[in-house]
């Protein structure tokens, strides 16, 4: 018996999510987008900052996690998640907020987290903190 593509579960079909369109699942390529958005912004926050001196490795990696996590808390995502049209959602619908937003942003930090995923392609950073990943539009 075959099945046609309507009939295969798609990723956040468990979650209840639709296949595509608004609220579906976010896709690999705005999820780049969004990282090189996010890490271009904290490279310039960076700079700004110190010049052409200093450690800036740390500082950009520091500039990265406080705008992705307030971004995140007050907007639904950080300034990247905007531009590429995704907003990171609670699983039971209620606001991100700042603890859930601080644990996934943690997490994020340290890439291998963010780079392990589940069928429903949420990574084990959205998996800490209930949250899932999804299209805006």
């Amino acid at each position: 018996m075959s099945h046609d593509a309507a009939e295969q579960p798609h990723p956040g079909a468990r979650l209840g999510l639709p296949r595509s369109g608004p609220g579906s699942v976010a896709t690999v390529g705005p999820r780049v987008l969004a990282f090189a958005v996010d890490s271009a912004l904290a490279n310039v926050l960076a700079f700004v900052v110190l010049g052409e001196q200093g450690p800036v490795g740390l500082y950009v990696l520091g500039g990265f996690a406080v705008h992705v996590w307030l971004g995140t808390a007050a907007l639904g995502g950080s300034i990247g998640h905007q531009v590429a049209g995704l907003a990171v959602i609670r699983l039971d619908g209620v606001r991100v907020g700042l603890w859930h937003s601080l644990i996934r942003t943690l997490l994020a930090c340290l890439l291998i987290p963010a780079a392990v995923w589940d069928r429903d392609q949420r990574g084990l950073h959205d998996k800490a903190a209930q949250t899932v990943l999804v299209r805006r539009h």
